[in-house]
């Protein structure tokens, strides 16, 4: 072989030039010429074998600018390299990119991948970033860490005020300021209470690390949701809570600094150290922090002195007192009676007191002393809140934390303004008007056995807007701490029947030859002249005619007050307006049959009253008024009727504001409860109460009133409810002993009280009425009420059966006849159904009829009382012969009142 290498052939058809452009495509990086412009089998310019395919330059070029470039181009860059040319050495066709140059620090998307493949990450990058991402974590954890410190009870942010105002904008009074809490050391702490929390709340205090993974999981996933963020479930986590009182917003950065000072908390502070500050800082209800003023505020004793059963109550307490606290709050829950507290209460502490005996905290031989719940005081009321300020403050409270403003325990910590719908003179005017009673009537030295623990509650209502005006909630609020105007408990009696009143004109009767349940066009809306039987004794029977029976197969007799038939016999049928007016529990009680019991429960609630106050609607003397709602409720109730239908919400707040500024203002809505027609018929018949019936103590010269009263059977409590288009007020009066000392408490007969036989809507409570609307509607223009428009059908003006003469109204519009009651009726007047049942009623035997007395559920009392003698004896002052013809009269000849009383 010769030593020099054969000499390659020379280009063709574009000399030298041509193949030092093709040799230098390949070498320096630019893009090769294509694989049809050069015949290469491999597309490239190989410097031995490569043959030319061209006879020119020229050609050269044009085969080039045929293959997309008219001129020189240097070559494109691919990803992570220089870009081979097509068919590139040892390769046929396009090929794969060729990995060159600079190594990336992440190669995403990755280089040496084709398609979709170069989008999913290497386990390297991902096992990268889970480690970085960790270690950031860690980091950051740390530093939050380091920067949080350790919480100091003693430092718990200081209660502010709260300034209520009255409705002129004045203010009322400033309090809250002054947090009752005074800390106690760990040897003062019962070792019962700090076994009952840990038994109850956290069983693995001692051993936990302070937080709760699942709690905090929990709370994540809630705020995940949009929801709220809850609380810690460790004592230290609800100890850290409690110590970061200064911030309690419900945020992720608030929340997640509580965990980590709760972790640091748990890490460098002992657990009793930590025990003892969680069990002083706790809320505790009634305005109580911390154990030693949670045992004064429950029991007036030291912590050191509580027991094991007061210990597992306190814990208790801890859920939440609104809903435990054994006193109730009825206003900010109506759900939260005193009955349904005792009973929660109950079953939390012997809860806790077995997981004691399970956890070995208490031997069984001494839980055994503490299956009853022990014996709590009354709630008190620092002397600031005295009088009626107390009452008013509390509803008003009650009303911001009911409407979800803010919490309780945010109130009590303080800082805001509320603003509020009472008038202060018409609250000094109603405390005037109800101490005028006691001061000249009520007498507990010279009758002890009649006149003690009287007591009166009254609520002043707005008609057009639903705002309380003023309120009555007993003699003083540090001495008497329920509030007479907003809790439920004494029946209101015949002021109930407005209601079936109302009911029947809006839905109407039922035709008795269909099924009880029956269209508005198969019903028949009755007229005020509609007539009824104002008969004593008279046998209640279904809206189809049949009798009624209970359960028991037993028969109803409805009873009047004094035993005292109204109308003339056989059928001693009245107008709806008569029986109103003299208050006949026969013929309403037979009305709300007819209309059927669900319709009256709906019209109630449509009024404004709450359902839950309303009581035996599945019994005909539901329509007499064995119901307990509140004098707000009652006077709200009212209200709707005096604005011809429209109801609004009963409120006591306007506007909340706190630092930020306004966080709340009350918007009035209202609702067309009835009809325009139905309501202002309804008033029209309550003015003759008023003007003619047993509401007369209660008329107001020169302006128009509607009102009924109410007394309730037992006379255990009495009524007065009435409005002007203005104002609409209800006053109750009751006897309940409000003694702590007295364990199982009742309502208390009044026969005698006060120096009156029996007590009526008609005698105190419309005294008071009157004496306080006298005074809250001085200065004001006396206005009227509608005129009503005609309304309904005349029903059962059919004439009766018997071949004597036509009833003729006993009961005049003058009212200058009265029936004809035997002299003297008795309480053993035997009933004119032999075929009653013997048997005694049981669940409800004041509701029914078992032959002998024929005593109804909720008549408006028997005058003579239990073992009386009777009604009371016509005097020359007597004006209407037939009493109060449902213990609601104004006709007592021995009444205080004189001929009126």
């Amino acid at each position: 072989m010769s030593e020099h290498r054969r000499k390659p052939p020379p280009p063709q058809g574009g000399g030298r030039a041509a193949a030092r452009r093709g040799q230098s495509g390949s070498s320096s990086g630019r893009r090769a010429a294509p694989r049809g412009a050069t015949g290469s089998p491999s597309g490239s310019y190989g410097p031995e074998d490569e043959e030319r395919p061209y006879g020119s330059r020229a050609e050269a070029r044009r085969a080039a600018q045929r293959s997309g470039s008219g001129r020189r181009r240097v070559a494109e860059p691919s990803r992570g390299g220089r870009r081979a040319a097509p068919g590139g050495p040892g390769g046929a066709g396009r090929g794969r990119a060729v990995a060159s140059g600079k190594k990336r620090i992440i190669d995403y998307p990755r280089r040496d991948k084709d398609g979709w493949h170069r989008w999913v990450p290497s386990w390297k990058l991902v096992s990268g970033l889970c480690v970085g991402f960790f270690g950031t974590m860690v980091a950051a954890a740390g530093i939050a860490y380091a920067m949080v410190g350790i919480p100091d009870v003693a430092k718990i942010a200081e209660a502010q005020n709260n300034v209520y105002y009255w409705a002129d904008g004045t203010q009322m009074v400033a309090t809250g300021g002054e947090r009752n809490r005074q800390s106690i050391s760990f040897a003062q702490i019962p070792k019962e209470m700090r076994n009952a929390v840990i038994s109850q709340e956290n069983k693995t205090f001692y051993s936990d690390s302070g937080i709760d993974p699942k709690g905090i999981a929990r709370a994540v996933f809630n705020m995940a949701k949009g929801g709220d963020t809850q609380g810690g479930s460790t004592i230290t986590q609800q100890y850290v809570k409690n110590a970061m009182l200064n911030d309690q917003s419900q945020t992720i950065s608030r929340k997640v600094k509580e965990i980590f000072v709760s972790i640091k908390v748990g890490a460098k502070e002992p657990k009793d150290k930590i025990l003892e500050g969680y069990l002083n800082s706790a809320y505790y209800g009634r305005g109580a922090y911390g154990i030693q003023a949670a045992a004064r505020a429950y029991f007036n004793v030291d912590a050191v002195d509580l027991n094991a059963g007061q210990c597992a109550f306190l814990s208790a307490m801890l859920k939440g007192a609104t809903y435990y606290d054994p006193a109730g709050s009825t206003s900010i829950d109506p759900a939260a009676t005193p009955e349904a507290n005792s009973e929660r209460a109950k079953r939390q502490m012997q809860d806790t007191l077995n997981k004691m005996v399970e956890y070995e905290h208490l031997s069984q031989e001494e839980r055994d002393k503490y299956t009853d719940l022990p014996t709590v005081r009354n709630p008190q009321s620092n002397a600031q809140l005295g009088g009626q300020i107390g009452y008013l403050v509390r509803l008003a409270k009650s009303s911001v934390v009911r409407n979800g403003v803010v919490s309780e325990q945010q109130m009590e910590r303080g800082g805001y303004s509320i603003y509020t719908t009472f008038d202060k003179k018409k609250v000094e005017d109603l405390e005037s008007a109800v101490q005028k009673v006691y001061k000249e009537e009520i007498d507990p030295e010279k009758r002890p056995d009649k006149d003690t623990h009287v007591q009166f509650g009254g609520a002043s209502v707005e008609p057009e807007t639903g705002a309380i005006k003023a309120v009555y909630g007993g003699e003083d609020a540090t001495k008497h701490f329920t509030n007479n105007a907003d809790v439920t408990g004494a029946q209101v009696g015949s002021t109930f029947k407005p209601f079936v009143l109302a009911a029947a004109m809006n839905w109407g009767v039922r035709d008795p030859d269909l099924g009880p349940t029956q269209s508005q066009d198969e019903r028949t809306i009755v007229s005020p002249k509609s007539l009824y039987s104002g008969k004593n004794d008279l046998k209640i029977k279904e809206y189809d005619g049949t009798i009624w029976k209970n359960e028991d197969g037993e028969q109803w007799l409805q009873r009047n007050d004094g035993r005292v038939s109204l109308g003339d016999p056989p059928d001693y049928k009245i107008s709806l307006r008569e029986a109103m007016r003299e208050s006949s529990n026969s013929a309403f009680v037979q009305l709300g049959m007819d209309v059927g019991l669900d319709k009256v429960k709906e019209a109630a609630v449509d009024a404004g009253l709450l359902e839950d106050s309303l009581a035996g609607a599945g019994y005909p003397s539901f329509s007499i008024g064995v119901s307990s709602p509140s004098a707000i409720r009652m006077a709200d109730a009212y209200a709707t009727f005096a604005a011809s239908g429209k109801q609004s919400e009963p409120y006591s707040v306007t506007k909340v504001t706190d630092k930020s500024g306004t966080i709340y203002t009350h918007k009035v809505e209202t609702e067309q409860a009835f009809s325009a027609q139905v309501a202002d018929n309804v008033t029209d018949i309550l003015k003759t109460v008023v003007e003619e019936g047993t509401g007369t103590n209660a008329r107001l010269p020169g302006r128009e009133v509607a009102g009924k009263t109410g007394t309730t059977d037992g006379n255990k409590s009495a009524w007065f409810v009435g409005y002007t288009p203005q104002l609409s007020t209800a006053i109750s009066m009751f006897r309940y002993p409000d003694d702590e000392s007295v364990k199982e408490r009742k309502f208390l007969e009044m026969y005698g009280t006060g120096g009156e036989e029996t007590i009526h809507g008609a005698s105190f409570p419309s005294h008071i009425w009157k004496d306080y609307m006298e005074d809250a509607l001085k200065g004001t223009k006396a206005e009227k009420f509608p005129k009503p428009e005609p309304i309904g059908e005349v029903v059962n003006d059919t004439p009766p059966p018997s071949p004597s003469p036509s009833p003729s109204p006993s009961s005049s519009e003058t009212e200058e006849a009265s029936p004809s009651p035997s002299p003297s009726p008795s309480r053993t007047e035997t009933s004119p159904t032999p075929s009653a049942p013997t048997s005694t009623c049981e669940v409800w035997d004041w509701n029914c009829n078992n032959g002998n007395d024929g005593d109804n559920d909720n008549s408006d009392n028997d005058p003579g009382g239990p073992g009386g003698s009777g009604s009371p004896s016509p005097t020359s002052t007597e004006t209407e012969g037939n009493g109060d013809g449902n213990g609601d009269g104004n006709s007592q000849g021995n009444t205080i009142w004189g001929s009126n009383g």
